[in-house]
């Protein structure tokens, strides 16, 4: 197999990326070790935005056990009572600490109020009811839509300084909740799981908890039913599997320490809040799960989310603003956002912007996150049809490994309808181009983009950028990046792109692949390809493509313009 190298941009690259991860970020170094719990004023090192500081909740000398009010940590006996009780007595007397001490402690939906401390001691297990009678519809927003849905689990809206704190577990019960496909159990499983109740499809081919989850999943559009009335959503209640913990329209909240784990749907939603911080939290849901989100960020505004794990069975770290008409109706961006000191786990995304993303994100700093196994590593999607825009992002010191897809994917075509993709859904060029359709208010649009420091091995793609033929993706960089991957970097309907020192290890050429690439700007590019060239430069509409190193030679001989190129936009220099 013919191998085609640049290796003394692929040394003298390399050199510089390891310099830059050990010398920091966009300006100056990265504090990675907090000196003590409290003092986290590291967290606003280097931001490039104006990011104001994000108060903790402080709440009086106060502080009740659910025990007081006839609580029994045996998991058996309904504590649903108890828990209320220690809320109100607590919110009664000014605020304080409601303590959950050891115990396993099952339990209804909580409803928080304001000035509450909801403290987990170390042991203490809150496991939620599997009876679906205990959680009523109630108005809320759920994949970006106005819906109706089961009251969560965690249920925080409207309220002010409350926090979620300690060692313990909260426990959304979400196999009681999810159908299962016999597909992914083996013989025993099934059988055991047909013996335990529910219902079968008319194929017998997926479980059901009961004829009404059954009766929703009949239905298009299956996470958001489109129905009219309350009444038409109760005929198929038990499908609308709640978010596990719910914070809607609320101002100084924390989460700090507990493990949120097996939720029936996503399993932290904030939503339309602010002055949020989450740290030091496990996050967990199965690797089947569906919907099994992380943590779903929507319309917030100033949060911090550092020092957290997540193994998920869907996107991990994932924000958004609303969908289509409702969330530009809605017009509330996320915005002011830092995420640091993060591992992700399995997860279908280790970072996600989208797909619901209509109202907006803006003002994001990603730094030293760690992603092992997820399905993609920095994931970007979005339709047409969202509208909304995406601007100024700025990501440095993202490690990556296993990762199945790419480490970094922008796809503007998501679910479906995607341009230059192979018969099996892989990104790479088909010769099928997507025409352009008039801007409007539906397209979305994502731009001012900084990546940097990013080192990924172990996948199947170096990475894909993919806009839209009326709205290209715009002013996206990317800088000091290794990627070892099957195939190299492929970059469609891309306006404005910068690659400065990068470096592509990939088992089949070309390392680089351009369709309509405009104002493309590629410093230091070192390759290291099976078969085929270094950079491959597609489609009529390409312009501006300005190609750098050190020597002419090194490179000249790798770039092929496919027809329709015109040379004298490719400058090799």
């Amino acid at each position: 197999m013919m191998r085609v190298r640049n290796v003394f941009w692929r040394i003298s690259v390399l050199l510089l990326v390891t310099e830059v991860f050990l010398t920091g970020g966009f300006a100056c170094s990265e504090k990675n070790e907090r000196d003590d719990q409290a003092d986290y004023s590291f967290i606003y090192d280097n931001i490039e935005f104006d990011m104001p500081r994000v108060e903790e909740p402080v709440f009086p000398d106060y502080a009740v056990s659910i025990v007081d009010f006839g609580a029994v940590g045996d998991g058996v006996f309904d504590n649903s009572d108890a828990f209320a009780q220690a809320i109100d007595n607590v919110s009664e007397k000014g605020g304080g600490r409601v303590v959950v001490p050891r115990g396993l402690w099952l339990t209804g939906p909580i409803i928080m109020k304001s000035n509450i401390d909801l403290h987990l001691e170390d042991g203490a297990v809150v496991h939620f009811s599997s009876d679906f009678d205990d959680y009523p519809l109630i108005d809320t927003s759920f994949e970006g839509l106005n819906t109706y849905r089961c009251m969560s689990p965690v249920h925080a809206h409207g309220l002010e300084n409350i926090a979620f704190t300690g060692n313990g577990i909260f426990d959304g019960n979400g196999d009681a909740w999810r159908p299962v496909k016999k597909s992914k159990m083996t013989e025993s499983q099934w059988k055991k799981l047909v013996n335990s109740g529910g219902v079968l499809s008319d194929d017998g081919e997926i479980w059901y908890p009961s004829e009404k989850s059954k009766a929703g999943d009949s239905r298009d559009n299956f996470n958001v039913p489109d129905l009219k009335t309350k009444e038409d959503f109760e005929k198929i209640k038990d499908f609308l599997r709640p978010v596990m913990v719910s914070i809607k329209g609320c101002k100084q909240v924390l989460l700090d320490g507990p493990t949120f784990q097996n939720s029936p749907a996503w399993n932290i939603h904030p939503l339309m809040s602010r002055d949020i911080i989450i740290r030091n939290l496990t996050v967990r849901n199965p690797w089947y799960s569906q919907n099994g989100d992380g943590l779903d960020l929507e319309s917030c505004k100033n949060v911090l989310i550092y020092n957290n794990s997540f193994d998920v069975g869907d996107d991990a770290i994932c924000f958004k603003s609303g969908k289509n008409e409702d969330g530009r109706r809605r017009g509330v961006p996320t915005e002011n956002v830092i995420v640091k000191n993060n591992v992700v786990y399995h997860g279908h995304g280790g970072f996600v912007i989208g797909s619901e993303m209509s109202g907006g994100v803006r003002n994001v700093h990603v730094a030293n996150c760690t992603f092992i196994g997820t399905d993609v590593g920095l994931r970007f999607k979005s339709t047409r049809g969202r509208g909304g825009v995406v601007e100024n992002i700025y990501i440095f010191n993202i490690d990556m490994i296993d990762i199945p897809t790419e480490p970094i994917r922008f796809n503007l075509f998501y679910g479906g309808n995607a341009p230059l993709l192979d018969d099996g859904g892989n990104s790479v060029p088909s010769g099928k181009e997507a025409k352009p359709v008039p801007v409007t208010e539906e397209t979305p649009s994502f731009r001012n983009i900084f990546m940097k420091n990013i080192r990924a091995n172990g996948f199947g793609n170096a990475a894909f950028f993919m806009g839209l033929p009326e709205m290209n993706l715009q002013n996206i960089h990317l800088e000091n990046a290794v990627l070892r991957a099957t195939r190299g970097i492929s970059v469609i309907d891309a306006d404005g792109i910068v690659f400065k020192n990068i470096i592509v290890e990939a088992e089949e050429g070309p390392a680089l692949m351009l369709f309509n690439g405009k104002n493309v700007d590629i410093e230091g590019f070192g390759f290291e390809t099976g078969q085929g060239g270094a950079i491959s430069v597609f489609g009529p509409l390409t312009r501006n493509v300005n190609i750098v190193q050190k020597s002419v030679d090194d490179i000249q001989p790798f770039v092929e313009l496919g027809e329709g190129v015109q040379k004298s936009e490719v400058l090799i220099k």
